[in-house]
Order: structure tokens, then C-alpha cells, then sequence
């Protein structure tokens, strides 16, 4: 199993590298991490009109992709059209209008108006900051793309999808399948075609221990949505490893900015003063 997390066009050179050493032939499973719905990473789609496009098209055809639950809300669509033209309106162009940050944000903010709301009316004051933790753990509300629940450490439960190709001759790639968070449960999407299908992934038997009618075996527990649940459990784990680090790095990179401009506001309100007080000296 290869897992990967990159920008789109690091993650198609790879793949093509794979197809063309003789990887994509069933015996390896390939994985890439894209947390962030973000287009700064790529649409995800091995289309870009070169030279290379079938080569990519039959690569991509091992590749599933891990990422943030897929939504189909009107009320996101309409959500990320008002962000966009509230953003255009101040001059900004920016690719990425609407991503996991711009999201996270909005439920936030619903997240705290719906337990202060809740403190009010219980009799206690917008001051009662424990009150209106407490009243924002162990909960599920309705966010802008779904469902949110947040668990009694006032954490978030992550809801992912696997995007795959599910159609190798017209090389087109669809959710297949949905991880929910708080109930732990990974459903395969009855509406599309199973990626794995017709001997795609191969065992290689020589690896397999045989057993003996008298041996059982100790897998024989495990079915197939065990197993699949178990590969997309450490898959999730470490693309949130992954979520966190670059959330931090990008983090530590706005607060460096921001104390950068304020040294400098300071530096400038500092000689405006002087330049003032030189004034006032200069006419006495």
C-alpha cells in the first residue's frame, strides 16, 4: 500500500513513474491524502491535455483518493458563491474561495451562537465562558456541508470520502464510499461500481501461509468490511497527522506575518513621534 499526500500534479508524476516501473498492475494499492478541499492542491484528475493523459488515465485507475466528506447541499453551493463574490468585492482573486478552513470557520461561529443561545436561556450570563464550553461538547448539529457532531473533548469527528475511478475507459472518477466519523462506520456507495472489482487487486499466493483443515485460520474473523474498515482507519489516521501539521505550518506562517506588520506599524508610529517632537523644538 502506497500512501501519499501532495499537490496534484507531484501526485500524477508519481503515478505515471508507477505505471511506467510496472506498479500498477494489481499488486499495489495507491492512496492519496487531500484533507483540504482545497484547489491550491488540484482537482485531483489525471486530465491535463499533454502528451501523457492515457498513460495517466490507466495509473490513475489504482489510485483512490482520501478526502473530506463530499457534499451535496444547495445550501453550500449558494454559501460558496456568496463567499466568492463577498471576496471579489474587495479587489481579492484568489483560486481558493471555499475550502476546509473557510467551512471549519462558518460551523464554528454556529457552533458557539447555538450554545450561547442555550446559556442565555438557561439564566446564565455571555461572560459564563465554562458554560458555554460545556454546552458545545457531546452535540450534533446541521453545518453548512452536513452533519456535525463533536465529541465530549469538544472535538470534531472527521466524515471523509474515497474518490476512485470507476469507469477506466472513460477515465471517470466518483466517490465511492463515505466514512462517518462519529459512528465509525465506512459505507461503499450503492450508485457506483466498486473500483477493486475483476481481480484489479491480486494476492500474491506465495506470501500466503497455508494452513492445514486442522489450523484454523486466525483471519477468519475479519470480512471484507473489516478489513477495508481497518485500511481506511489507518489511512484517516495518518492523513489527520498530515491535516495537522500543515494547518500548524500555515498557521505559524500567518502569526509571523502578522507580528512582521505590527513591528512595522509600530516602527513607523515610533518616528512619526520623533518627527513631531523634533517639530515642536525646531518652533520653540
Amino acid at each position: 500500500v502506497v500512501i501519499m499526500c501532495a499537490s496534484g500534479d507531484t501526485i500524477r508524476n508519481i503515478m505515471l513513474a508507477a505505471y511506467r516501473q510496472g506498479m500498477t498492475n494489481g499488486d499495489y494499492a495507491f492512496f492519496n491524502i487531500e484533507l483540504f478541499n482545497s484547489s491550491s492542491y488540484g482537482n485531483g484528475s489525471w486530465r491535463r491535455g499533454d502528451k501523457h493523459d492515457l498513460e495517466a488515465k490507466k495509473a490513475y485507475s489504482y489510485l483512490q483518493t482520501v478526502t473530506l466528506l463530499r457534499t451535496v447541499k444547495p445550501e453550500f453551493e449558494k454559501f460558496s458563491l456568496e463567499v466568492k463574490s463577498s471576496v471579489q468585492k474587495q479587489g481579492l482573486h484568489e483560486d481558493d474561495y471555499v475550502n476546509m478552513f473557510v467551512e471549519g470557520f462558518h460551523d464554528a461561529i454556529l457552533l458557539y451562537a447555538l450554545a450561547l443561545q442555550e446559556v442565555l436561556k438557561f439564566g446564565f450570563s455571555k461572560k459564563d465562558g465554562e458554560k458555554i464550553v460545556q454546552q458545545t461538547r457531546n452535540r450534533t448539529y446541521e453545518g453548512i456541508a452536513g452533519q456535525v457532531s463533536i465529541d465530549a473533548n469538544g472535538d470534531r469527528y472527521g466524515d471523509f470520502s474515497v474518490i476512485g475511478m470507476t469507469d477506466p475507459e472513460a477515465g471517470t472518477q466518483e466517490v465511492i464510499g463515505d466514512y462517518y466519523g462519529k459512528q465509525g462506520r465506512f459505507e461503499i456507495r450503492s450508485n457506483v461500481k466498486y473500483p477493486w472489482n475483476h481481480g484489479r487487486l491480486r494476492l500474491d499466493e506465495s506470501r500466503v501461509s497455508e494452513h492445514t483443515n486442522n489450523t484454523p485460520c486466525k483471519s477468519c474473523g475479519l470480512g471484507e468490511s473489516a478489513v477495508t474498515g481497518i485500511v481506511v482507519g489507518a489511512l484517516l489516521g495518518a492523513g489527520l497527522l498530515m491535516a495537522f501539521y500543515f494547518f500548524r505550518k500555515k498557521y505559524r506562517i500567518t502569526i509571523e506575518r502578522r507580528t512582521r506588520q505590527e513591528d512595522c506599524n509600530m516602527g513607523k508610529h515610533r518616528q512619526l513621534r520623533e518627527d513631531s517632537i523634533r517639530s515642536h523644538f525646531s518652533a520653540a
